[in-house]
This record gives structure tokens, sequence and C-alpha cells, in this order.
């Protein structure tokens, strides 16, 4: 499971801890009649169970923590930990927004008539009320949507390719994380949506569970229902690193007809014309990437890398793959878009957080994947199933 007590998650933590004593400071600050001292008392019991909520998910991200508690209780937990975490930072924006906005209507206030004071006073109620309201708000449309899937459509142009694969539909499924936040019945309905496609070919990229303890052999029994005219091929994540299940998910694959390339490849003819694809384990960040699979090209054929990890994709397209298929991202699974650029978790450790991409004359492609991790949220990046079709290039 993932380990909470690393950077990013123990950044999140400090910042959550930090927005929690700006709001009691802010709200201690607050005129009234009974004087901050008064307040303050009131404030600290709040404060505390807040900075407890918070504390109490980052240290279920320890196993040995979490193998104390039921799977599913620990995984909600942790994923009511995170929201808070993030309504408690808009809280602490919105608190911070509306302050500002008293301190500016209070040097304004001399001079004016007790109508026109009343009416300030209502606006700024009204404003604070709003901006409170807002991180509740758009935490609670997260939820609800998380596991509204679509389908997602992308055509790949690639220089050279043969006539018979002009048009190949190719469906990927990736980042499953069948769990306490996704069940087996809703993971049916994007199994479904990816047989809907008619494809020649079905891709599983990694990340089947999220923790021990969650059903893996129910995710399996779902997978083996995907139907593709030339079978199905995958590449392991990082949450099977984390769960140590790298051999059990290779040798269940193999039984239900899904073949798990490992530092391996499999060449797939498709009339005339063939593809090689290869598929490497999780490809940990900060490492060496993909050392060894520069053998594993095939010379004068379309060559496709499979790795969950997008981040690899400058290295294979120097080792001669013509396309890179990946996931891992969930396309940051909380993503605000400012000036057509995406601000998102996962542009901290790569620049390749969904979509299309290309480097010369190679191309990835990057699902924003099934399920969640760590809260049971979805902004700006949707939960999707994936059909790529590849396309000759034109000129």
């Amino acid at each position: 499971m993932p380990n909470l007590h690393f950077f990013p998650d123990l950044m999140l933590l400090c910042i959550g801890a930090a927005a929690q004593g700006q709001i009691a400071w802010l709200l201690a600050k607050r005129p009234g009649n009974r004087g901050p001292t008064f307040r303050a008392r009131r404030l600290w019991p709040a404060t505390a169970a807040s900075l407890g909520l918070l504390a109490v998910g980052y240290l279920l991200g320890f196993r040995r923590v979490a193998l104390h508690f039921p799977v599913w209780w620990s995984t909600w937990m942790q994923g009511a930990s995170l929201i808070w975490d993030v309504i408690v930072v808009g809280s602490a924006l919105a608190a911070t927004g509306w302050w500002s906005l008293d301190r500016l209507s209070r040097w304004k206030r001399s001079g004016e008539s007790r109508l026109e004071d009343a009416g300030r006073r209502g606006f700024l109620r009204a404003a604070g009320g709003a901006l409170f309201a807002a991180p509740l708000a758009v935490a609670g449309f997260g939820i609800v949507n998380r596991n509204r899937f679509q389908l997602t459509q992308t055509d790949i142009p690639i220089a050279g390719l043969p006539d018979e694969l002009d048009g190949l539909r190719i469906a990927q499924i990736t980042d499953i994380h069948l769990s306490a936040f996704l069940s087996e019945r809703e993971f049916a309905r994007a199994v479904d949506m990816a047989n809907e496609t008619l494809p020649h070919l079905a891709l599983v990229t990694g990340d089947l569970i999220t923790r021990h303890g969650d059903p893996l052999d129910a995710c399996l029994r779902q997978l083996a229902r995907l139907k593709a005219g030339f079978g199905v091929l995958g590449c392991l994540g990082n949450h099977e690193i984390y769960t140590g299940t790298e051999a059990y998910v290779t040798e269940a694959g193999r039984r239900i007809g899904i073949e798990f390339l490992r530092m391996s490849s499999r060449e797939i003819r498709f009339g005339n014309a063939s593809i090689n694809f290869a598929g490497v384990d999780y490809q940990r960040t900060g490492r060496r990437y993909l050392v060894g699979a520069e053998t594993l090209v095939v010379p004068g054929k379309l060559n496709v890398m499979l790795s969950h990890n997008p981040d690899v994709f400058p290295v294979a397209a120097r080792q001669g793959y013509n396309l890179t298929i990946a996931g891992h991202t969930h396309g940051g699974q909380v993503n605000v878009e400012i000036l057509n650029d995406n601000i998102n978790l996962a542009r901290f450790y790569t620049p390749f957080t969904r979509g299309l991409y290309r480097q010369e004359n190679a191309a990835i492609f990057v699902s924003s994947g099934i399920g969640t991790v760590g809260m049971p949220l979805r902004l700006g990046a949707p939960a999707e199933v994936n059909l790529i079709r590849l396309r000759r290039a034109e000129g």
C-alpha cells in the first residue's frame, strides 16, 4: 500500500496543519462582544479534533499501523483525512479572503449611514458563507462523480504505419484500485464499456488494487471478462509492488488469458503486419529507467512500450519505441485548469499527466485511469476507459 510518510503526503499534512492554525487564528481575532480569549477557549477543541483527524489519516499510511484495523475502515478513514485536508486548506483561503474583505470594509465605514453599514455587513456575511461553503460543495461534487466513467477515444498518428494497422483499436484499462472506494459492480461497468468498443487488443497497465486486503481476486474475475480479438496484454504498477502481489497477478493473469509483460515482449501479427509489445514492471521514480529494455526492441517493426509510469517516455523514445502507453497519474485526480495550464500533484514528478504527448517521431498516451487512491474524489480528471486507434500519419 502507498506509504504516506514520503514527502508529498507529509507535505500535505504540514499544509493542512498550517491551514488549520490559520483558521483558528483568524476566528480568534474576529471582533465580538465576548473577546478573543473566550473564543480561543471554544475553538481549541475543534482545532484539536481537526488536527487529530489529519494525524490519524497520516499514520494509517503506515502498514504496521493500518494492519490493526479492518481494511475498509482504514481506507475510508485515510480518505476522510485527506478530504478534510483539502477542505481545511480551502477554508483557510476562504477565511483569509473574508478577513481581508472585513478589514477593508471597516476602513470604509466612517461617514456611512446605518442603512449603508447594515447593507455592507449583510453582504459580508453572505460572501463569507459562500466562501466557507465552496470547499465543502466542491469536495462533495468530487466524491459523487469519482466513479462516473467516461469513454475517451484517441487517434494516434504514426509515420509509416502499415495499412493493416491503420484503424487498429486498442482498449486500455488502468489504475483500477478496486477497494472500498470502488466496488466490483462499479468496475464491471468499466469492463463492459471496454468490451463495447469491440477492440482488436486490450491492455491492462497496472494498479489492480491499492493495499493489502483489497479484493484482488474480484478484480481478476472482472478482468477475465475482457474480450479482444487478439488477446489481452498488461504490465504491473507500483501497487503490485506495495502489496507484494507481482507473482500472484502474473500467474493468475496467465490462467485467465492476460499476459503481463515483465521485462519481456510479445509480437502480435495483424494480417501481414505485426506489432512488438514490450512491458516492464513499475519503474521507480528517481532511478534509471528501462535498463535493458532496449534489447526488447525489434528493428523494422512498430514497437510499443507498456509502462505504468509515464515518466519513462523520453528514455523509451531514445531506445526506439514508437509508442508508449501508460497510466499511474490518475490525471492528477484533483486537477485545476488555469490559463490553459493544468495544475495538479502529478506534475511534481512527471510532465506527462494525461492524454497524448509527442517527441519527434515517438508518442506516449497517458490514461487518467478508473479508480482513486488516498481519497475517494476526482476533480477535473474524470475516470476513463480508453479506446486508442492507430492511424497512418499524413505527409
